[in-house]
């Protein structure tokens, strides 16, 4: 096989292809085996016949089509190998020359992703991060259960910061239809706490039992409810009643209330083993993602524009789907930020470019350090998950095979990370 190659850009390349007559011959015949399993030649069995006595009896248009078809996918697998490329999209095929089974020429024309220039990231160290767990962070921890034991005692007074109030609530975009996620019913919210939405609690204060009240909100933008952020919603909301807290004295009958403990020092000591664990490990999280942050920022990687357009409209069609949660369109929520569909797109761009960077970085290393998924770890794993779910229907969808692939990458994904840390650690 003779190949040209013409980089047209750093992630477009275009391959001049003239197969060997040894080549050629062989996918004949191997195209002729294929096709004798369903054609009848006198005195033999199907698929038992000579390939010379079963070329004369086939279709020829049938056979030049067969071996095309064989002898290209083939020579482009060959390409692939041999030309080192790492295809995004399908081939452009293009048919240059063809005499049956002794010429073959063509072109073909692939996005690919680009050249990997990856920093010494064995080199990268980073100290691991430890949890401090404080007197402070027991005592919050000790405070809410606290509440979450306390006596409540209706009263008639108007509600004030400390009382937690039980209340019903809708909320209204600005058509005055329902927000998905935005009610509630015999919600018990604990006045003063800052746990709900900013300003929501204080517009409650002086309410008494079955008051009701109207008032408008904005979400902040970085509200943990994505379709919700930033939006503006006009909340009804009825009080059915208002507890004051009667809350109980930090001894050891408390910490047999809250738990299985004798002593308050037990009690004490399991929220400082358990908080330990928590905070351990989202610091972890946070020390694998800047590390991985880091590697990809002193990264060179030539990035093919397909894939950061299909990271831009995978985002969109969450973001829409956020959308129909919050009871808005597409081209409402366009209207609202004032930005056509493409410039809402480009906006986008920046960030998809860096996703998609993060992730080849890391398959690249995956593939320098031979890290791979066995059979036997991505079986476990997807067995663990169907653990996890009671629903058949649910289980039988982890079998899709686009759904093992996508496990598998995640596992691979999370070796690759591991082996990165075990690098980073000082």
């Amino acid at each position: 096989m003779q190949v040209t190659r013409n980089d047209i850009s750093p992630t477009h390349v275009k391959l001049s292809v003239s197969a060997d007559s040894k080549f050629l011959s062989t996918a004949k015949d191997y195209a002729l085996k294929k096709l004798s399993q369903d054609v009848n030649v006198p005195g033999f069995r199907e698929g038992s016949a000579p390939s010379n006595l079963v070329e004369k009896h086939i279709d020829q248009t049938r056979l030049q089509s067969s071996f095309l078809e064989e002898a290209i996918n083939n020579l482009y697998m060959q390409l692939i190998r041999s030309e080192k490329l790492r295809p995004v999209t399908d081939p452009k095929v293009e048919l240059k020359k063809f005499v049956p089974f002794t010429t073959l020429d063509f072109e073909v024309e692939v996005e690919v992703v680009g050249k990997i220039k990856l920093p010494d990231y064995k080199k990268m160290k980073k100290t691991k991060p430890k949890a401090n767990i404080t007197a402070k962070d027991i005592n919050e921890v000790m405070q809410s259960l606290q509440i979450r034991l306390a006596k409540r005692n209706t009263v008639k007074r108007p509600a004030k910061n400390g009382d937690e109030v039980l209340i019903d609530f809708k909320g209204f975009n600005n058509k005055k239809e329902p927000v998905n996620g935005a009610d509630g019913k015999a919600y018990p919210l604990l006045l003063g706490s800052k746990t709900f939405i900013p300003g929501f609690e204080e517009n409650l204060l002086g309410l008494k039992s079955d008051q009701t009240k109207s008032f408008k909100i904005k979400f902040p933008a970085d509200y943990n409810v994505k379709a919700l952020a930033s939006s503006e919603v006009t909340f009804e909301v009825v009080v059915n009643s208002v507890y004051e807290l009667e809350k109980p004295e930090l001894d050891d009958k408390f910490a047999a209330q809250a738990g299985p403990f004798k002593t308050i020092a037990e009690l004490k000591s399991d929220i400082k083993k358990q908080l330990g664990l928590e905070r351990q490990n989202a610091a972890e999280r946070q020390f694998e993602n800047e590390l991985i942050q880091d590697i990809a920022d002193k990264s060179e990687v030539e990035i093919p524009k397909i894939l950061v357009d299909q990271q831009i409209m995978r985002g969109e069609q969450e973001e829409k789907q956020n959308l129909t949660y919050k009871g808005q369109t597409w081209q409402e929520h366009l209207a609202e930020e004032g930005v056509t569909e493409e410039e809402h797109r480009e906006r986008n761009r920046a960030t998809a470019r860096e996703s998609v960077k993060v992730g080849l970085a890391l398959s690249e290393i995956a593939s320098k350090e031979n890290i791979e998924i066995t059979p036997e770890e991505l079986e476990i794993r997807i067995q663990l998950l169907k653990g996890q779910y009671k629903d058949p229907a649910m289980q039988t969808e982890l079998d899709k095979p686009e759904n093992r692939e996508d496990i598998a990458s995640r596992l691979m994904t999370e070796k690759t990370i591991s082996k990165l840390v075990d690098y980073a650690v000082k």
